[in-house]
């Protein structure tokens, strides 16, 4: 019976794991270059760390992993969100450390304008939900701007067109911030410019806008796309200028219109708002000078007339003083007989009291003071004696209850207190310690010394007895044993048969 094993090819080449996938990613790539894929974004969660996205592609039958590198990340138009329809541009690759293929996209755009209108209308619930389309937080437009900040293309139709505006109603200083109004980029540029305009410190050297200007002329939805962004209509609710937006035509809109303080249908016509007309202005300055030099004479007229009728009804000045006047020549009539009928009567009622005032009255009125004085000193004298003997009789009842044996014997018994008190203040005292035999050993700085493994070698130190203290110095020769400064040695140590060491009282 034949065997039907089958046999090894031995002429085949052999291949490495990383040359075959190596042929496949070279074979995948060969074969379909560029691509123009449609699906919808799944497992989309922002940029990796590293800068790249990665997430996936399906429909109803397949799906394929994808992948955004850091470079074409910053510029696609239109960034990717989960269940998004798409339509990428890029080419098929593999990815050997997995062994899985992939597509690398170059480029993206929504699958028709109905993704892009869905994708807008999501955001637009969001930024409301969020209260930066509320009408309480814009803010109004001044009235007259003396410097206006215009965001747009330097190289456009709309720059023109809002600075003849400028120039055929008021005359205004214009800054304008270029940017590129579409493509990739621009949302990122206008939101800076946005920023940038509110962070110019006022009376710096470059004028500090009243108001701002974001234009663009018409075009399509994918055109007007950048002011769509999340962070062009951030930056504009950020904005503490007031900000109009003139984006596109009448018919368009965009998200900046709806957060900005102010939506103008066109750019020529926002220039229109952001500054009043010349002419009109004179025209209201004329015709309020003229109401109000009518309101002047007509209030002028009305008050003169006021004042004639008023000064009618007073009464002449002859008549306001002739009454006060009367008065006063009646009193000047009486004034001299009043004067002659006082002076009269002081001098009688002087002549009554003169003949009252003579020696012999004063002289009474002094004895009889005399009198009183001394009855008073009398009285005292009196009154001092009898308090003084009745003092007197009182000390000498309690002199006789005072022995002077009580004093002798607490006298006594104060002194032995105090002797004991003595004897115990000299027991606690370290100078009794120290006419015992003990002594007090301190350093240089008079800190007593407590052991000697404090001593070093060369140290000085003072020694105290009870009759006088001693400077010795720490020898070199032993650790704890001191020599006297003069070079005498110290005296012996205790000898074991002396007793016992005295321990330390300190």
């Amino acid at each position: 019976m034949a065997d039907l094993t089958p046999q090894p090819l031995r002429n085949a080449p052999e291949y490495s794991v990383g040359e075959l996938s190596n042929a496949i990613k070279r074979a995948l790539e060969d074969g379909f270059g560029h691509i123009r894929l449609r699906g919808e974004v799944s497992g989309f969660r922002g940029p990796h760390s590293s800068g790249h996205c990665y997430f996936s592609l399906k429909d109803d039958k397949a799906k394929i992993d994808a992948v955004v590198w850091k470079g074409n990340w910053s510029r696609l138009r239109v960034k990717p969100e989960e269940g998004m329809e798409v339509i990428v541009t890029g080419k098929v690759s593999c990815f050997p450390g997995s062994s899985k293929y992939q597509i690398v996209i170059e480029a993206l755009e929504p699958a028709g304008a109905g993704a892009l209108m869905a994708l807008l209308e999501d955001r637009k619930r969001k930024f409301a939900a969020e209260g930066l389309f509320d009408e309480s937080r814009k803010k109004p437009l001044p009235f007259l701007p003396r410097v206006v900040g215009i965001i747009t293309s330097p190289t456009g139709a709309v720059i023109r067109d809002m600075m003849h505006g400028f120039e055929e109603r008021f005359p205004t200083h214009v800054v304008v911030w270029p940017v590129p109004v579409q493509g990739e980029g621009s949302a990122a540029k206008v939101a800076a410019a946005i920023r940038g305009f509110n962070a110019i410190p006022s009376g710096g050297r470059i004028p500090r806008p009243d108001v701002l200007i974001v234009a663009r002329g018409g075009g399509s939805l994918e055109d007007l796309w950048g002011f769509n962004e999340e962070i062009v209509v951030r930056a504009a609710a950020a904005s503490t200028i007031p900000l109009i937006s003139a984006v596109g035509h009448e018919t368009d809109w965009t998200l900046i219109d709806l957060v900005a303080d102010a939506r103008a249908p066109t750019p020529t016509k926002a220039a229109e708002w952001a500054v009043p007309k010349y002419s009109e202005l004179m025209a209201d300055v004329a015709d309020r000078s003229q109401r109000l030099r009518i309101a002047c004479r007509r209030m002028l007229e009305t008050n003169r007339a006021h004042l004639k009728s008023a000064a009618r009804g007073l009464p002449r000045p002859e008549d306001l003083t002739a009454l006060p006047r009367q008065r006063f020549d009646t009193l000047d009539q009486r004034l001299p007989r009043a004067l002659l009928a006082n002076t009269r009567a002081h001098t009688m009622r002087q002549a009554k009291i003169a003949g009252r005032l003579t020696p012999s009255l004063l002289r009474t009125l002094v004895e009889h003071r005399d009198r009183r004085l001394a009855d008073g000193f009398a009285r005292a004298r009196a009154a001092l004696t009898r308090i003084a003997g009745e003092r007197r009789m009182r000390f000498e009842r309690i002199g006789g209850r005072l022995r002077v044996e009580a004093l002798a014997n607490r006298l006594d018994q104060k002194r032995r207190a105090l002797e004991a008190q003595s004897k115990l203040l000299t027991s606690y005292s370290y100078q009794g310690v120290l006419a015992r035999g003990f002594a007090i050993v301190r350093d240089e700085k008079g800190t007593m010394v407590r052991r000697a493994s404090a001593l070093t070698p060369g140290r000085s130190l003072e020694i105290e007895f009870s009759d006088g203290r001693s400077a010795v110095e720490v020898s070199a020769g032993t650790r704890g044993k001191a020599t006297p400064a003069g070079g005498t040695p110290a005296p012996p140590s205790r000898k074991k048969s002396d007793g016992p060491p005295q321990g330390s009282l300190f």
